[in-house]
């Protein structure tokens, strides 16, 4: 597979190329269109000074996101594009940023100082691919190697730890020898990294064709940051319905739901709490009454930390406060929940639900799918029918009370619940006559 520029990556290169200056386009741009992926950004790397880039896009709004380390983005047409001087690091203090860059005018001096062979090939139409340390070969193996000493390139910013799982973890790839040994070996670097760097690669990993084997093998890695994990390890379920224990459980449960952050961040932390919430019975069986609201609030406080938006949090900690309810297809329980929960709520549930009995033993397996598929199929035909189950539906509204002389706004919100909760429960149709002939009756009562 060759590379294919778009036309504003051939326009960037062409231009600079032009004054006088080399420049090709780098690392995972390059990777995906060798592998035949669309890049989603394209980045270049240039002998030309940020002062030089910036003169020749002159005519061009250009943001100097990063002069200091050489990295000028030009816009076009509405778009980004790094473009970075060849560049030496310094020593990396902090395992974060180095503390000083030199510029180079040397394309292999910028190559040599990045992270993985596969993002480290560069790429023009005049050259060709510039590939010094064997990034097509690893591409075409599958398989993530450090650029030189795996030490040392970790040492220089401990997030390439995670990033090695990310790209294992999307790509599919496996990790080699010497790097997965340091990776092990450094993982406790990745303490000093922020929590929104940690945040941002493990939402991209959750989502990979191979999470399943990178939280296995690496569950140390992951737990330097999430050490609340640590209690799921190992940790035997003793019960007919489970065949693995709470971390492995958890791993296929992950792995069974589809490839979406807040969905597979659910599963990761679904049953944080059982280690905390465990009985055993005087058979020897074990328990877990109250793991969903332990893992709830175990969840919250992580993801807190991880530096979540307070939406994702506050919507990953109902689910799973949820995910082990018992549901039935009864439209009456099932609208009950529906007003709690709203549909598209319920509908995420029922996929949580369906990943997690997949990831059970085979025990009443076939008898609790075809209740989940019992119950959805119910969702589907109170979706389709219209049937009501929340306070929009309802035929009647706070406007209509007024008109019957209800003027207290905390009887109207009370008077709506309660006609909504008969019309949940058959006991009055959803129509505007008999429900507000019932509340005016009730107001008269009082």
């Amino acid at each position: 597979m060759a590379v294919k520029l778009s036309e504003n990556a051939k326009l960037i290169i062409e231009r600079l190329q032009r004054s006088g200056y080399s420049c090709y386009a780098v690392g995972g741009c390059v990777r995906d269109s060798l592998m035949g992926r669309a890049p989603h950004d394209w980045d270049f790397t240039t002998s030309a000074l940020p002062d030089d880039i910036e003169r020749v896009f002159a005519d061009c709004k250009t943001v100097t996101i990063g002069k200091r380390f050489g990295t000028v983005a030009v816009i076009l047409d509405d778009h980004p594009y790094e473009i970075t001087t060849y560049r030496i690091d310094g020593d990396y203090s902090d395992t974060r940023h180095p503390d000083e860059v030199q510029f180079s005018d040397r394309l292999i001096d910028d190559l040599s100082r990045r992270d993985f062979t596969v993002n480290a090939m560069a790429y023009n139409e005049t050259d060709g691919l510039i590939d010094l340390y064997g990034g097509r070969d690893d591409l075409s193996y599958g398989v993530i190697r450090c650029v030189g000493e795996p030490s040392e390139r970790f040492s220089e910013d401990a997030l390439r730890i995670l990033r090695a799982l990310r790209f294992a973890a999307t790509l599919g790839f496996s990790i080699e020898a010497k790097t997965s040994e340091a990776i092990l070996r450094q993982r406790k670097l990745l303490s000093g990294i922020s929590a929104e760097r940690i945040r941002d690669e493990l939402l991209k990993l959750l989502c990979g064709d191979k999470v399943d084997f990178i939280l296995r093998r690496y569950r140390s890695v992951i737990a330097v940051f999430i050490p609340e994990l640590q209690g799921t390890f190992d940790f035997e379920q003793h019960s007919k319905h489970h065949n693995r224990d709470v971390y492995r459980h958890i791993v296929a449960a992950v792995k069974n739901i589809e490839s979406d952050p807040l969905l597979r961040t659910t599963m990761l932390f679904h049953d944080i709490g059982k280690p905390l919430a465990q009985t055993t019975d005087k058979h020897g069986i074990c328990h877990y009454k109250n793991h969903p609201k332990i893992g709830a609030e175990m969840t919250r406080e992580i993801l807190r930390r991880l530096c979540m938006p307070s939406a994702f949090i506050e919507e990953v900690c109902i689910l799973i406060r949820y995910h082990d309810e018992r549901f039935k297809p009864d439209p009456v329980m099932l609208k009950g929940y529906l007003k709690e929960l709203g549909m598209e709520r319920m509908g995420r549930i029922c996929k949580i639900q369906r990943a997690d009995i997949l990831a059970q033993s085979s025990y009443l397996r076939d008898e609790k799918l075809s209740n989940l598929d019992a119950v959805e199929k119910e969702l589907r035909r109170i979706k389709e029918s219209g049937e009501c189950y929340n306070l929009r539906m309802l035929a009647v509204s706070g406007v209509d009370l007024l008109h019957i002389g209800i003027s207290s706004g905390i009887v109207i919100g009370q008077t709506l619940d309660a006609l909504l909760d008969k019309v949940i429960a058959g006991e009055l149709p959803n129509e505007k006559e008999p429900l507000l002939n019932f509340a005016k009756n009730a107001f008269d009562k009082d």
